[in-house]
Formats: structure tokens, C-alpha cells, sequence
């Protein structure tokens, strides 16, 4: 089937077409008729399916046949998602399939000066790609009506509420009313939480869209994992960088200071490389991922905060330097390359106390991960199968290390030392003793004797 097939009108068909779409993805053919019939859509489906083709070309069909009011239109249609970096690229997928339309589209979000979006908010919107932070805020200041929204998606919806925002998101389904409108919402997991929000959202005949299992990884991404010491690491990823083959890598880490100690490693050794992540201002980030696009660095590494939304076309590796502790975010990981029908590489670096956290991984995707055997820096620690190692080491749970059990002992010194150490000690101790309090120190008189019977 082509996307000619699916009902699309010529100019967004045009659009698709200079994009280099040709034949629509499996969760583009089922939800785009749905979507085009009016139809409330659950669409099921890993990252990387193409989701926003799947919403964007009903959405701005829809708006193009309906006639524009007069004066200063009103907000059409809401797009809400959970970070700025998936929001960015929602709306340029928008004005990619609009360019042959009069759409107006704009985009808004957080962590940045909110001059420019009002501006453009101010010029007349149809169709509002926004995060819940900033768009509450903007409603709140008046900039931003969403009482006559006719179509609403709420993308990433899982992560959305695994971020905290369900307030927000409770704010804002509020401000648009009780008026009749058409809803679709994308997840790649279904919880309680979204299970929740189906019932409420969406109307009982919507249509259900699942074109993966839930928590599945793309058949298309070759997956391998190497076992490693913590301190080989940094060693394996320059060997791994070697590959000729290997374009652009997406390295994932666990924490931000190691996001950015990796970056800071790969250029001191003349590997191109930048860092985004939590603690980077938006600027930074974006920065870095357009770098990273446009083939200025070789390596982007980055936090989980990138797990979702990057949508970086024929990205040949992703490399997991530390494994993700929650079994989803590998999934999400990896989604970032294998797009599109592409196909893409997928590298862990386990090291010991990570192996019950890579057997989870295996248990969920319900697939063993391939060992590969090219390794120059082979495990030698005893890896650890049993649950992950969490806590603090013993020395630190109320007993006393051997360290300080060996400063305890008595030393081999003469005499005059050990006198000049005791008068030193005893200066050092009244001298604590004096900076804890603060009162005045009184000493004790000394009791008068009486005097002796015989006197």
C-alpha cells in the first residue's frame, strides 16, 4: 500500500513526497483512515513507528478543508508532548507536510525566553504544538484560548505521566471544555495511569491501534552487548569508534556528571562529541543536537532525557556505555536508531554489578541479547547474577573500616614523641571544645580544707 492509498489530498501527498515518503509505515496505514474519518484514535506503538506522520497528515487535512473564520482565528488543533527536544520536532514535521498549505502552525515550550511565541501566537495559530509547562503558563497570562481546540493529541502519554505532568495535563483538558472535539492519544505503553485517561478522553468507539507488542524492540536493529570492567569502559568506546562503518553514535549514559565526563574523554582523544541532558539550558542542548545533525560531531551522548523524541534520521549506531536500570528505556534507547524501516546497531557495555539489570532486559523484549566476541577488554571481575548491587559498603553501615581500626594502634615512638603528641592533642581538644560552646568556661574551685581538729 501507498499513501495515494490512504485517502490524502494531493498537496499533503506532494509534501510526503519531496519528504521521501513513499509506502506509509504499519501504524500510519491503520490510524491515518481512522483518523480521517473522525474517528477518536488509541494508537499502541514503539518509538520510531513513525506516530507523528500517523496524527499530523488527519490533523492538517482536516483544517485544510475547513474554512478559516474571519478577524483573528482561534486555535484549532493542540498537540501536547512531554519534552522540549520531541516538541521541536513535532512542529518541523508540521511544517514539512504544511509547506503546500496556508497552515499556520506554532510551537511552544519551556527554558526559554516567551517573546517569540507570543509574537507568533499573536499572528493567528491553527495548529499549537506545545509542552504542559509553558502552555499552562501562557493560558494563565491569556496569550493561549483552548476552548475551541476541534482536535487534540496527547503524544508519549506514558511518559507523560511518568514525568509528574499529570496535573498540568489535568489543567489543560479543563481549560479546553466540555464541547465536542476529536482526540487522539499515542503511547508506548498502556498503564493504569493511561488506561485511565483512554476512558475519560476518548469517546467508546475509537478506534485501537497496536501495531507492536508493547515494550518490543524493532526487528530491524542488530543488538549485541559487550561485558566489560567499569574502568575498560571509556577504553572500549575509542576501540568501538575505530569502526569505519560506524557514522554517528548516540551514546547513552546513567547520570548527567557522566554524560558529561564521556563528551569531555572522547575530545580530549580527537572524537568529535557533545553532551545534552537535564542540567544543559535549551539553547545548549539544541545546539548540540543540530551539530550532531548536520555531522559537525561524531558523537552525541546523552541522558535518558533523549530515551524519547530525537529523531535523527539514518542514525547507524546507538551505544549503551551504562544499562538502563528500567528495562523500558532500553527499548526507548535503541528506538533511536532502526527508523523509518532503516536498519541500526545497538551496542551495550555490561559490566558486573549491571548483569541482573541486562537479564531483565532480556526477560521484557523476550529475546536474548548477542555476546560478541571481538572484545579487547573482556570482563574479568566475577560478574554478578543475582540482583544488582544497592546501598552502601559495609565499612560505611555503622561498623568501623580497617582503616581506622589500623590508626587505633599503638606506634613504635620514643618517649619525648609521645609527650610532645599527648600536649598537642590535649591543645587540639580544649581548642574543639572551645568553638563547640560558647559560654564562658568557669573553672571549678577548688573545696576549702577544713580546718584539722588539732589546730
Amino acid at each position: 500500500m501507498e499513501f495515494q492509498n490512504l485517502g490524502i489530498d494531493a498537496e499533503l501527498l506532494r509534501a510526503l513526497d519531496d519528504a521521501g515518503y513513499t509506502v506509509p509505515t504499519p501504524i500510519q496505514e491503520q490510524a491515518i483512515p481512522a483518523a480521517l474519518a473522525g474517528k477518536d484514535v488509541l494508537g499502541l506503538a514503539q518509538t520510531g513507528t513513525g506516530k507523528t506522520c500517523a496524527f499530523a497528515i488527519p490533523i492538517l487535512q482536516k483544517l485544510k478543508k475547513e474554512e478559516r473564520l474571519p478577524g483573528f482565528p482561534p486555535i484549532r488543533s493542540l498537540i501536547l508532548t512531554p519534552t522540549r527536544e520531541l516538541a521541536i520536532q513535532i512542529y518541523d514535521s508540521f511544517l514539512t507536510y504544511a509547506k503546500y498549505t496556508d497552515i499556520r502552525c506554532a510551537l511552544v515550550y519551556g527554558g526559554v525566553s516567551q517573546y517569540n511565541q507570543t509574537e507568533a501566537l499573536s499572528a493567528g495559530v491553527d495548529v499549537l504544538v506545545a509542552t504542559p509547562g509553558r502552555l499552562n503558563d501562557l493560558c494563565g497570562q491569556g496569550y493561549i484560548d483552548l476552548e475551541d481546540i476541534e482536535l487534540f493529541v496527547l503524544d508519549e502519554a506514558d511518559r507523560m505521566l511518568d514525568m509528574g505532568f499529570i496535573d498540568d495535563v489535568e489543567r489543560i483538558i479543563k481549560r479546553m471544555g466540555e464541547h465536542e472535539m476529536q482526540t487522539l492519544l499515542f503511547s508506548a505503553t498502556m498503564p493504569k495511569s493511561v488506561q485511565s485517561l483512554v476512558k475519560r478522553l476518548l469517546k467508546e468507539d475509537f478506534t485501537r491501534v497496536e501495531v507492536n507488542p508493547v515494550s518490543t524492540t524493532v526487528d530491524t536493529i542488530d543488538q549485541s552487548v559487550y561485558f566489560v570492567d567499569r574502568e575498560n569502559k571509556k577504553k572500549l568506546l575509542l576501540y568501538t569508534l575505530r569502526d569505519p562503518e560506524l557514522d554517528r553514535a548516540l551514546v547513552f549514559v546513567r547520570t548527567k556528571t557522566g554524560a558529561d565526563k564521556v563528551s569531555h574523554e572522547l575530545n580530549r582523544s580527537h572524537v568529535g562529541a557533545g553532551a545534552i541532558h537535564g542540567d544543559k539550558s535549551q539553547i545548549d542542548r539544541q545546539n548540540a543536537l543540530n551539530r550532531f545533525k548536520e555531522g559537525k560531531i561524531r558523537v552525541l551522548v546523552a541522558t535518558d532525557i533523549a530515551a524519547r523524541g530525537l529523531d535523527i534520521s539514518e542514525l547507524s549506531h546507538v551505544i549503551n556505555y551504562d544499562v538502563p536500570i528500567e528495562p523500558e528505556n532500553y527499548v526507548h534507547r535503541i528506538g533511536r536508531t532502526g527508523r523509518a524501516g532503516h536498519g541500526g546497531i545497538a551496542i551495550t557495555f555490561c559490566q558486573a554489578d549491571e548483569v541482573p539489570y541486562l537479564r531483565r532486559i532480556e526477560r521484557i523484549i523476550d529475546k536474548k541479547i548477542e555476546v560478541r566476541e571481538d572484545n579487547p577488554y573482556p570482563m574479568q571481575e566475577k560478574p554478578h547474577e543475582d540482583k544488582p548491587a544497592r546501598g552502601r559498603s559495609r565499612s560505611r553501615r555503622g561498623g568501623r573500616s580497617r582503616r581506622s581500626l589500623n590508626n587505633n594502634k599503638p606506634q613504635n615512638t620514643s618517649p619525648v614523641e609521645q609527650k610532645t603528641e599527648a600536649a598537642v592533642s590535649q591543645k587540639q581538644k580544649a581548642a574543639g571544645m572551645a568553638k563547640k560552646s560558647h559560654r564562658p568556661r568557669h573553672r571549678r574551685r577548688k573545696p576549702i580544707a577544713k580546718p584539722s581538729a588539732e589546730a
